[in-house]
């Protein structure tokens, strides 16, 4: 039997026309699809001879054993299929791509990794704003938002202001997050901003201040696509205000 192999691809920020071309082949190619959460149907539409399953992880859902995940890779491959792992931005930004290379290695299985645009960068980039910019931002942060002793000491030692901090998955955590901030010193007045569904027709976009973000005024979040910037770069987004709530901004398009 011809050995399989299995690849874990990028899916990008959420608009389908940002998939990568060596992630499209690798989706034509695929007799596996195993996908997460968030990914457009439209990429899916590109595995058109593979079985596609979702495993998706999803906060407050029942989901599958990340366990489960590399059975069902491992398995698929060592029966000679092609198995596609499709993961949402890129697979090593916060999607555990990392523990399935090695799991499949482990089980001597040939893994191949096809980067993806993360939304780290790709979602303050579609609102306007930029993570690095030179005179206000040298470099940025990424962070999941779970709260964590280690998220708080990473925080902690930073200058504040100093660096552009993106939270991914934060919109649920960004009060106390804020909190934290400012408890260190951080400016009440230093501008932030919520992004949700980043390149999507459904794109909005909060810009107030660190004192505010606790308390913005967003669409209830069902764990879907939003991400909390910190930083003077935030100043630079590109928005229209709205007349009815002074403190939303959303995107012009």
């Amino acid at each position: 039997m011809k050995p399989g192999r299995a690849i874990l691809v990028g899916a990008g920020p959420g608009a389908a026309d940002l998939l990568t071309l060596r992630a499209a082949r690798a989706l034509a190619e695929a007799d596996l699809v195993l996908y997460d959460a968030l990914v457009a149907p439209e990429v899916l539409d590109l595995a058109e001879r593979a079985h596609c399953f979702y495993v998706g992880k999803r906060a407050g859902r029942h989901s599958l054993a990340q366990s489960t995940i590399h059975a069902l890779m491992i398995r698929a491959a060592r029966a000679g299929k092609t198995v596609v792992r499709l993961k949402c931005g890129d697979p090593f930004v916060l999607g555990r791509g990392g523990e399935e290379v090695l799991a499949l290695e482990a089980a001597g299985v040939e893994v191949e990794v096809v980067p993806g645009v993360t939304s780290a960068v790709a979602g303050p980039a579609d609102a306007g704003i930029p993570v690095t910019h030179r005179g206000l931002a040298p470099g940025f942060l990424v962070l999941s938002a779970a709260p964590s002793e280690h998220h708080r000491r990473v925080l902690a030692g930073l200058e504040p202001g100093s660096v552009t901090v993106v939270l991914l998955m934060a919109l649920g955590a960004r009060a106390e997050i804020a909190e934290f901030l400012l408890e260190k010193g951080w400016p009440r007045s230093l501008p932030a901003s919520i992004v949700m569904d980043a390149t999507l027709p459904s794109a909005f976009t909060w810009v107030g201040v660190l004192e505010d973000l606790g308390r913005a005024a967003v669409r209830s979040d069902d764990g879907g696509r939003g991400l909390v910037v910190i930083g003077p770069v935030v100043a630079l987004a590109h928005a229209v205000r709205q007349k009815e709530a002074p403190w939303q901004m959303h995107r012009a398009r």
